[in-house]
This record gives structure tokens, C-alpha cells and sequence, in this order.
């Protein structure tokens, strides 16, 4: 098949450039494909986001690999997908769904390909990361969350896959005409009189980029004229982009944006202003999604800088000191979530997630937003470094949930609500700041039993040089004592 009719392509946007198909053939690109993958031994690791891009790369490389000898198809073909575990759920519904029939199919047909789901670890998942430690929730300017949910799972996979076998080549459902970011980042990596291109980060892995000549015409065309191997329908493909309006596809650096304009990605972006994709899913009838809208919508509202300063701490979280803006409007830069916000936020997350249950059709799986083992690593961060003498995370689960997790016991024990009503009492009476004693008290207690203490000095002198003034004065000094009451927390507003 030479060109195709593109009559009944979904309505998109419309991209600049001309048909690849006026151009080259679809054999001719299959036969770039086959050629590719008899070149040489190197494992193949193809990334799939679920959306139309990365789909028609492997649907390509599916059909070119499947019309190959049977005595050729000897070098495995991975195929990889970031779960984030705060992907928008029917996406990540038609992800597991497309990667189990991957498999099967495979299988089936007896064919090379392997597919897998890679993510974040606990430690840098999206809740234990907000609400754990209590960062911002991301912008523009502080995207934390790209590379710990989306880049890190991948690069760990590539990682081992070059271990493995030397050697890999990533094929990324890449296109230049989606903007002219990343069709400048992919010539910079291109290799002169080579179909691949350098990998940003792997000097051992290489790029195929399969369709990065293609419009969004030329990849809806194919898409709805040709069957989809793996037993999943193109036609259901392009209703999800009906609703959704875009996607979040694959990536593997940095450089580029890891999104469009709108969404089709994780339902807890506050990288963009408006959540289009999952307004457009509850207009068509999903209306469970509505709390998840309402809890992304307000850590989307927390980004305002006249409201800031309620919901954020002075102190650094590292360095625990106060930093003055240098911009010339003056005032404090407001750090991490307060303490009692972040706990707001984990109680609005767990009734988040009873309310989308409760409203879920009968034929759908129970939603769980928050993992246990990331309450767990919550519970460890807060005791670790919030001080929570109140052990806070079992608390809120257990009012919430009305159940209780198997909680790890402390065996070195540790201190409770009641030390902290005492201490309390006792440094105010000295005019100490309590907080500073309980820093101090924790630091010692975390490192009781140790063999070499030597580190623990240099614990104590962190704590000490931390900012121990009071709040109020800070404010009023630095801000105006008009100032004070804006950053004051006046408790859920959520």
C-alpha cells in the first residue's frame, strides 16, 4: 500500500509538513524496519506510552518483524510502558489491558516480543514524594516528577537490558513535526549516514525513531487502515481520543516536554493549567472521575502565589533556613508543605479514593490511589523527619478506612503523643523552641545502638543551625507584620 485515505482520520490538530506516504511506500518503510533489525545482534527495547504515536512504531515493527523467516526472528523485542501509579485510570486501564495482549499474542503467534511495565520506586512515587516530604506540587519551573515517575523506571530497564547484552537500541514512537523542541533535539542526536541516533544519556544504547517523518495525519491513517496485531482495536484507540484530546507520550530525557497542551497522562497534573482530558472523560459519562478532578484541580489551586505561604513552609527542607526573595519584590520563599497540610492531604486522598470507589460501575475494579507500601514510607519519612510523635499515617488510615494495616512495631521504640504534650510544656516553660527538642531527641534515638557514633555530631550541629526563630517574628520582619496572617494554616480547605 503506496498512500492512504485520510477521510477518516479523528479530528486533531493539524500538523505543518507533508505526507511521508507522497513520499515512501509502507513496504518501503517495513523493508527500513526488517533491514534494522538483521543488522546486527542488539536487543530491541521499544517504549510504549498506549497513545497513537507509540502505537503505530510497534504496530509497524509487529507486522515487519511477523513477515520475517521464522529462522530470523531471533533477537527479542521488549516493550516497555511507564506506569507513573497516578496514570489517568482508563489510560492505564488500555495500557495493562494492551500489554497483556501483547504477550499473549506473542505467544500465540510465536513471535519475539515481550512486554513489561516498568515504575517509579516507592521512594520516588508521586504521594510519598508530595506528601511524604512534602514537595510543592510540580510547575514548569520545578517538574520533579517526570524523571522519578516516568524517566527513572525506563532508564533502570535499559540499564539492565545493556548489562545483559552489551549493547540496545530504544525505539521511540518520536515524531518532528510535533513541535520544533523536539524536532531540533532529535536532529542533534542524529548520526551522520545512520537510521540511529545517539541515546541522551546511555552511550551503550542507541535510537530508531520509525515514524519521526510521519504528520498526525499520516499516523491516524495508518492506524484506521491497518489491523491491530495484538487483538486491541484502532477505532477504540481514536474514541479515547475523543475524549482525552491528547497524550503523554514516552520519554526519555529531559529536554523536551513531557506532555502536550492537554492531557493523556497522569490524572494528578498540575503542570498544565486545566485537566481537559478527564473534564472531556466525565462529560461523556465517567462521572466517578469527578473527585479525582476536584483533588487535581486544588493542588493545581495551591500554586497561587497570593496562597502560597498558607500551605508552604519557610524552612528549607534540607538546610532548615529561611531565604529572602532576590527578585526585588522582597519577602520569604515559601518551601515545602507545612506539616499539617500534608497530613490534610493524605486524609483527602484516602476519602478521594472511598468516594471514586463508591461511584465506580459495578464491571470496574476497585481504584487504590495510595499503595500501602507507600503509606508505609510516608509513615517512615514523617517519624524520620517531621518528628510525628503522634505516628500520624496509622491514625489517619484507620479513621478514613475504618480498618487497620499490619504496621511495623518500632523495636527500639520511639516516643508518643503523650512525650510530645510533656515536652511541650516543659520547653515553653524554658522558652525553647519544642520542635528543636524533639529534632534532637530523634536524632539521638536514630542512632542508638550504633557501634560509631561519630556521624551523630554532625546530625545535632544540622539541627542546631537550622532557623529556630519564631515564625511570626520572621514574617513580621522580613514581610510586614500585615503579612503574618497570610501565612498562617487555617486547616482543610479541601
Amino acid at each position: 500500500m503506496s498512500s492512504f485515505d485520510i477521510s477518516n482520520v479523528p479530528d486533531t490538530q493539524q500538523e505543518e509538513g507533508t505526507s511521508v506516504f507522497e513520499e515512501r511506500s509502507l513496504e518501503d518503510i517495513q523493508n527500513e524496519i526488517q533491514e534494522a533489525y538483521l543488522a546486527d545482534d542488539r536487543q530491541w527495547v521499544i517504549g510504549y506510552s498506549g497513545g497513537k504515536d507509540s502505537t503505530t512504531a510497534l504496530q509497524l515493527i509487529w507486522h515487519a518483524i511477523a513477515d520475517l523467516p521464522k529462522d530470523q526472528q531471533n533477537k527479542t523485542v521488549y516493550v516497555i510502558s511507564s506506569d507513573t501509579l497516578v496514570e489517568t485510570p482508563k489510560i492505564v486501564n488500555h495500557i495493562t489491558s494492551t500489554l497483556e495482549n501483547i504477550n499473549e499474542f506473542a505467544e500465540k503467534k510465536d513471535l519475539p516480543f515481550k512486554a513489561h511495565k516498568v515504575t517509579p520506586k516507592v521512594d520516588d512515587s508521586f504521594w510519598v514524594n508530595l506528601i511524604g516530604r512534602g514537595y510543592p506540587a510540580p510547575n514548569q519551573t520545578f517538574r520533579w516528577c517526570t524523571e522519578r515517575l516516568k524517566i527513572d523506571p525506563a532508564d533502570r530497564f535499559i540499564e539492565e537490558k545493556v548489562s545483559e547484552h552489551g549493547e540496545v537500541i530504544v525505539i521511540l514512537g518520536a515524531r518532528k513535526s510535533e513541535s520544533a523542541t523536539r524536532k531540533q533535539v532529535m536532529e542533534l542526536h542524529e548520526i551522520e549516514g545512520s537510521i540511529l541516533s545517539r541515546h541522551s544519556k546511555f552511550a551503550n544504547a542507541f535510537v530508531y525513531t520509525p515514524i519521526e517523518d510521519f504528520t498526525v495525519d499520516d499516523v491516524w491513517s495508518y492506524l484506521m487502515q491497518v489491523d491491530n496485531p495484538w487483538g486491541k482495536s484502532n477505532r477504540d484507540l481514536a474514541a479515547l481520543y475523543q475524549e482525552a484530546d491528547d497524550e503523554c507520550p514516552m520519554v526519555i530525557d529531559t529536554k523536551t516536554p513531557s506532555c502536550g497542551n492537554s492531557r493523556f497522562g497522569c490524572w494528578t497534573c498540575t503542570v498544565v493549567s486545566e485537566d481537559k482530558a478527564m473534564q472531556n472523560m466525565i462529560d461523556e459519562g465517567d462521572e466517578w472521575m469527578e473527585p479525582l478532578l476536584e483533588f487535581r484541580d486544588f493542588l493545581k489551586s495551591t500554586q497561587d502565589p497570593e496562597v502560597k505561604p498558607q500551605f508552604r513552609q519557610m524552612k528549607g527542607r534540607r538546610h532548615g533556613r529561611v531565604r529572602e526573595k532576590t527578585n526585588g519584590d522582597g519577602g520569604i520563599i515559601p518551601r515545602a508543605h507545612k506539616f499539617e497540610f500534608c497530613k490534610d492531604l493524605l486524609r483527602k486522598l484516602l476519602e478521594t479514593q472511598k468516594e471514586v470507589n463508591s461511584r465506580l460501575p459495578d464491571d470496574e475494579e476497585e481504584m487504590v490511589l495510595i499503595k500501602e507500601e507507600e503509606l508505609r514510607e510516608i509513615r517512615r519519612l514523617w517519624r524520620k523527619e517531621r518528628s510525628d510523635w503522634r505516628d500520624s499515617v496509622p491514625k489517619i488510615y484507620e479513621e478514613v478506612m475504618g480498618e487497620e494495616l499490619d504496621w511495623v512495631k518500632d523495636d527500639l521504640g520511639s516516643f508518643s503523643e503523650t512525650e510530645e504534650k510533656v515536652l511541650k510544656k516543659v520547653a515553653e516553660s524554658h522558652d525553647v523552641p519544642p520542635e528543636l527538642i524533639q529534632r534532637l531527641l530523634d536524632t539521638e534515638l536514630q542512632h542508638h545502638g550504633m557501634k560509631r557514633r561519630a556521624s551523630i555530631y554532625n546530625e545535632i550541629d544540622k539541627v542546631l543551625k537550622e532557623d529556630w526563630r519564631d515564625p511570626e517574628e520572621i514574617i513580621a520582619e522580613t514581610e510586614g507584620e500585615d503579612s503574618v496572617e497570610d501565612w498562617q494554616y487555617e486547616g482543610p480547605a479541601i
